[in-house]
Order: structure tokens, then sequence, then C-alpha cells
């Protein structure tokens, strides 16, 4: 948990959501974080049912956008789903943003990550090999995302 913390204490992007604030007691760490009522990118891709190319490209791209800030500070996010990712509001067009940093961490530029994490159906066939992987299996989920749609 205390990982996470400072992961979303140092995210500073406009798809990813923001931690407002940290009340760390003896037996709770409660986590203030930024309102997402729009609800997941789920839902809606089961109510829409399918989305066009068109569609799809303009609903991944803020997502796109916000893994490339966090590679670029060295975190890889490692669950990459669409119950990860949420509206802030109901309305159409309303930013999608990034949620869930609890398995995300922070890499070395050469350094491979060999915990095998995340959800089975969005992970990466090198993830799932187990001798290492780094932040390209972030863009594999996004790939397994954009299919869906």
């Amino acid at each position: 948990m205390q990982t996470e913390v400072e992961i979303l204490s140092q995210l500073d992007h406009p798809n990813a959501v923001k931690l407002i604030e940290v009340y760390d007691e003896e037996n709770y760490m409660f986590l203030v974080m930024e309102l997402l009522a729009g609800g997941e990118l789920f839902d809606r891709i089961v109510e829409k049912e399918s989305y066009n190319e068109k569609e799809a490209s303009d609903t991944i791209r803020p997502v796109v956008d916000a893994i490339r800030y966090c590679h670029s500070i060295g975190l890889i996010h490692r669950d990459l789903k669409p119950e990860n990712l949420l509206y802030t509001t109901n309305e159409e067009g309303a930013p999608l943003k990034i949620t869930d940093f609890g398995v995300a961490r922070y890499m070395q530029q050469q350094e491979l990550a060999t915990t095998a994490c995340g959800t089975p159906q969005y992970l990466a066939p090198e993830v799932i090999d187990g001798k290492g992987y780094g932040k390209e299996v972030d863009y594999w989920s996004i790939g397994v995302i954009i299919y869906i749609m």
C-alpha cells in the first residue's frame, strides 16, 4: 500500500487518477482520491457492444498518453484493463483516467521485472513466460483493450 501511495503522490498527468490526501492511522490507511463518477470503460464497452476504429482510437488515446508519461518517469502499471480505466463523469467525451496502481512499480532503464502479476486475460506472453519483461507489457494490455472494443 505504501508503494502505491508513493506512486500516486508522484503522478502528474491529466489521464491518471489524482491522490488528494492520505490518512494513515494505526490499523488503517485511507486514500482520498479524485472523484471519477463516470464509471468504468468496461461498462461502456458492454453497453456499446462494439466500437468502430475511430471511436476505439479516440477512447484509447488518452490512456496511451498517460502510459507514455508513466514510462517516461520509469513507472510500469502492469494491470491495465477496462475495469481500471474510469471516466470522470457520465457525459459523452468525459476524460478517461488510469486507476489502480496497486501492482505498478518503478524500473530502471534496462531492468526486467519477473513478478507475474496483473489480470490473466490482459497479460503479455513474456509476463506468463516468467523470464523477465519491461514496460512494453503495458502496450500489450492496451492492445487487448482495443481488440475488445
